[in-house]
């Protein structure tokens, strides 16, 4: 089984290509997003952590986490950020090995995909056997969260400017693959990759 790490920048239309991959019976896509949010569940270790980093005002009166006051502490509070960080990256790292491992010795899938937004960030590229990169122009992008999302252009040109910038994209992934044009050409080009991996 081929443990392949996918990332992208925002608009880039990840999310499309992820729920096709998704129809293989033969692929698995893990997405760290969801993985870390099931880890920020009562009685989780990460969420006692969390919780001891934010205090408890973080939480909801059912005592789960209210996430967009998180977010709300984390983004106004670098320290607290770095903390909660620290704390989760690295629990869904190990989540995901373990997964991943588990999935390998049972034979069942030919293709591990995990998809993250800060993939290369926190050093899937060295623990991943490969990392693709969707791309999308720039304008392609914008155009496509204005559209399916509501966003002003203000809002994406400081969403992108927060991510990493194409070379550095391209410096670490093996493959590229250009999303600018029709999401149909994009899927066969996908498919036929996809299918050259035997497991």
């Amino acid at each position: 089984m081929v443990f392949i790490g996918i990332t992208g920048g925002v608009g880039s239309g990840k999310t499309a290509i992820l729920q096709h991959l998704k129809k293989d019976p033969g692929i698995f896509v893990a997405e760290a997003d969801r993985i870390a949010e099931s880890l920020l569940t009562p009685g989780n270790p990460v969420f006692d952590k969390v919780v001891s980093i934010l205090g408890k005002e973080v939480l909801k009166s059912d005592g789960t986490i209210d996430r967009p006051k998180m977010a709300e502490i984390i983004f106004n509070d670098r320290e607290k950020l770095s903390g909660i960080n620290d704390c989760i990256h690295p629990a869904v790292k190990e989540y995901v090995l373990k997964e991943k491992e588990g999935f390998a010795s049972k034979g069942r899938y030919r293709i591990y995909f995990l998809e993250a937004a800060l993939l290369i960030e926190c050093g899937y590229d060295k623990i991943c056997d490969e990392l693709w990169y969707i791309y999308a122009d720039p304008l392609v992008r914008k155009r496509r969260l204005k559209e399916n999302r509501g966003y002003s252009d203000g809002k994406t040109d400081q969403i992108m400017k927060s991510q990493l910038d194409d070379r550095e994209y391209r410096e670490k992934c093996s493959l590229i693959i250009d999303n600018s044009g029709s999401l149909e050409d994009t899927l066969v080009f996908v498919d036929r990759i996809t299918s050259g991996y035997k497991g």
